[in-house]
């Protein structure tokens, strides 16, 4: 059973929606969060990443830029203004990026249900990333921006969705990147239904937003133990999320950028790569299907299939990511921990190849692996066998924006 719960969410109004909701705050640099808010006050950058409004070089984990984090939040709860729902709701959340769309449903997961791997994950998380964002929600007393979920798709909780969406939405606007944004807010009768399908689900897939789901567990074991009246229904035992069905989730691939060939001359890599599997040549870098593998080097794409992975082998092993690492990243190019080798970058595949032929005709990199994206089904036997995806195996777009739903703790 998987609880989707209905909040009483802190929203701005709907003319205004465009200008507070911001990219989430870590897929931008300090210099591009302070570029994207610049000319904008009610950004929600200013309260994401509030280093921006700070002196240049300033320590982005420095006391003062939580308690400006906290002033800038009670700025714009002023200004914009942001204002509390009436009474508890769900909402829908709708994405659309060209022609894909994905329709969510937004409220509150159940931290309970995080710790007992109802809510399955599948990446690491690092303990300072953790550190920031659990002071960030204890600084503001709230969580700002969602968790990505996905679940098997669920005929009766489509049904409902898309009863909901067949009224006026409540903010409807298309950000600076032409990804466009659609919010409709639920009755509580309508919510109540919404939720009561949701006890069907039996797990849900955490797809992007680790960092904040562990740290919202972390702010709620701060608040339980300064609680001695805790009864487990407060809100901080719950975090914010918008949860996908997995039919309508994309997934695309994130590629790698090699720093030099460990010694070697493209050709002498390019021939050890041919006894590994023969190259094929290729007029662009994107693989057709599971296993190929495109190789820009020398000016040129080449295609490859990786080895397959031994019958009975644990569900990590088959992943591509996995595959590239232990046959050719690892003895061909001695890049032995994908977390920490500074000779291995990553680039998400919504820069498409081109970022991949412009690096290495740079000379930032040596050679670019361009992947096959990972599947759903993929990413959900790692969870379920309680694995962990090699690192930057999953790009999710489009992406949710801070800002648009808040929930209070």
């Amino acid at each position: 059973m998987a609880t989707m719960r209905p909040f009483r969410a802190l929203r701005p109004p709907p003319d205004r929606a465009a200008d507070v909701s911001a990219v989430p705050y870590d897929v931008v640099s300090t210099d591009e969060a302070r570029s994207l808010a610049a000319g904008n006050p009610l950004s929600f950058l200013h309260v994401s990443r509030p280093e921006i409004d700070l002196p240049d070089g300033i320590d982005p984990h420095a006391d003062a830029v939580y308690e400006l984090a906290a002033k800038n939040f009670a700025r714009l709860r002023r200004e914009a203004p942001l204002a509390l729902d009436p009474a508890p709701t769900l909402s829908i959340y709708r994405l659309r990026m060209g022609d894909h769309v994905q329709t969510g449903v937004a409220g509150c997961s159940s931290l309970a249900e995080y710790d007992a791997d109802v809510v399955r994950k599948h990446e690491r998380t690092r303990r300072d990333k953790e550190d920031d964002r659990t002071r960030h929600m204890l600084g503001l007393s709230a969580q700002t921006g969602p968790v990505f979920l996905t679940y098997r798709d669920r005929h009766e909780v489509d049904a409902l969705v898309a009863e909901a969406v067949a009224s006026a939405p409540l903010a409807d606007f298309t950000a600076p990147d032409g990804v466009s944004h659609t919010l409709w807010r639920l009755t509580p009768k309508s919510s109540a239904r919404l939720a009561k399908a949701f006890e069907a689900v039996p797990l849900l897939y955490i797809a992007d937003g680790h960092h904040r789901a562990a740290s919202a567990a972390r702010a709620r074991d701060a608040r339980r133990s300064a609680n001695p009246a805790h009864t487990g229904a407060e809100d901080y035992n719950f975090f914010l999320t918008v949860a996908f069905p997995a039919g309508q989730v994309r997934i695309l691939p994130y590629n790698r950028l090699v720093k030099d060939l460990n010694g070697r001359s493209p050709d002498a890599f390019r021939a050890e790569l041919a006894r590994l599997s023969p190259l094929r040549d290729a007029a662009s870098g994107t693989p057709a299907r599971k296993g190929d593998v495109g190789v820009y080097l020398g000016g040129r794409w080449s295609m490859f299939a990786l080895p397959a992975a031994p019958a009975g082998a644990a569900a990590i092993e088959s992943l591509d990511a996995e595959r590239l690492q232990k046959r050719v990243l690892d003895p061909l190019l001695g890049i032995r921990d994908v977390r920490t080798d500074k000779r291995l970058d990553f680039v998400g595949g919504i820069r498409g190849t081109e970022a991949l032929e412009r690096a290495v005709s740079s000379g930032r990199a040596a050679a670019a692996f361009s992947m096959f994206p990972v599947s759903l089904a993929e990413l959900m036997a790692v969870s379920d066998a309680n694995e962990i995806m090699p690192p930057k195996s999953t790009w999710f777009e489009p992406k949710l924006r801070d800002g648009l739903l808040i929930h209070e703790m």
